[in-house]
């Protein structure tokens, strides 16, 4: 691959041989990357012969218009991204090695990737989901069978009331519910420490759960809120997935609806359709940022403007004068 520094080329070879002798020499990159730079900026440079000039004389403007004409083949804008970010390393190379004057992708931004909205269900949706663990609790003369459903009721109350991260309420010790039982203190991503409301339902459920572990544990009570096995370990987030999904199959409802994620995503939605404050909510999520927030209001919106088009009886006439 090596050639001579400093060679020219009309084509760019030379310069994207160097580029990823660097790679491979510098930065230790494996065959499949090496592979993905020389396809992805191989296709650059024929874009650029095919306009009579070369990547040493590429302009912002050339950058763009690849762009755009990868944007009108209906190319992904992740995929327009990677291609992206692999010219602008091949060439700040150039500028480095002084191959180049210039970077002409130092003022172009990266391809709007968006944000998928996240999957909500609906308060009735997850009324039904609540209701049917509930009513598993008595459902069973099995004991082991009835803890289960204690536990699954209580996980189910509890990360609706709060929005926990899945991983904060399988983790929850046994004496966060010692000091207060209205409010739990959580400790979340980067350390942060915040504290969580817990409603009268949520605190019945986690009690008649607590309840039911206790009369089943020996001498030797497990640290954790939801045990597993033994009690030495706290349910794992994979069993609890597996036993909602369960769960939402006996409800009625499509279980790749519901994980615990989107009990999360609903809890938050449900607050902001109900007037609580971003702020407010951001706290409640443990979000760093308010824009990670933001997303909740989008999906509120996205709904608004969808029972409008199917319910307004102007949108109705306006679609159908469409068609």
């Amino acid at each position: 691959m090596g050639a001579a520094k400093g060679s020219s080329s009309g084509t760019g070879a030379s310069e994207l041989a160097l580029f990823l002798d660097m790679l491979m020499a510098e930065r230790g990159a494996a065959p499949h990357t090496i592979e993905a730079y020389a396809r992805d900026i191989s296709e650059f440079l024929a874009f650029l012969a095919a306009k009579k000039t070369s990547a040493r004389k590429a302009s912002a403007d050339d950058v763009r218009a690849y762009l755009a004409g990868l944007a009108r083949k209906g190319l992904a804008p992740t995929s327009r991204a990677r291609k992206l970010s692999a010219i602008r390393q091949f060439f700040r190379f150039l500028l480095g090695e002084g191959l180049k004057a210039d970077d002409p992708t130092s003022a172009i931004d990266s391809p709007k990737l968006g944000r998928p909205l996240p999957k909500i269900l609906s308060l009735a949706e997850v009324e039904t989901l609540i209701e049917t663990a509930r009513a598993a609790c008595g459902a069973s003369s099995d004991a082991a069978a009835r803890r289960r459903s204690h536990r699954l009721y209580a996980l189910l109350e509890t990360l609706y009331a709060s929005g926990l991260r899945v991983s904060e309420l399988i983790a929850l010790p046994r004496n966060v519910l010692a000091a207060d039982d209205r409010v739990l203190t959580i400790k979340g991503k980067g350390g942060r420490e915040r504290l969580v409301p817990l409603n009268a339902a949520a605190r019945e459920a986690l009690a008649a759960h607590v309840a039911a572990v206790r009369e089943a544990e020996g001498r030797i009570a497990s640290p954790w809120l939801f045990p597993t096995g033994g009690g030495t370990q706290h349910l794992t987030r994979q069993r609890f997935g597996q036993e909602l999904k369960a769960l939402a199959l006996a409800a009625g409802l499509d279980p790749a609806r519901v994980s615990p994620h989107v009990l999360r995503h609903a809890f938050a939605s449900h607050l902001l359709e109900r007037g609580a404050d971003l702020r407010t909510v951001q706290q409640l999520l443990g979000h760093a940022d308010i824009s990670t927030t933001q997303i909740y209001t989008h999906v509120i919106e996205e709904r608004l403007r969808r029972l409008v088009e199917e319910h307004h009886p102007l949108a109705q006439a306006h679609l159908t004068k469409r068609r």
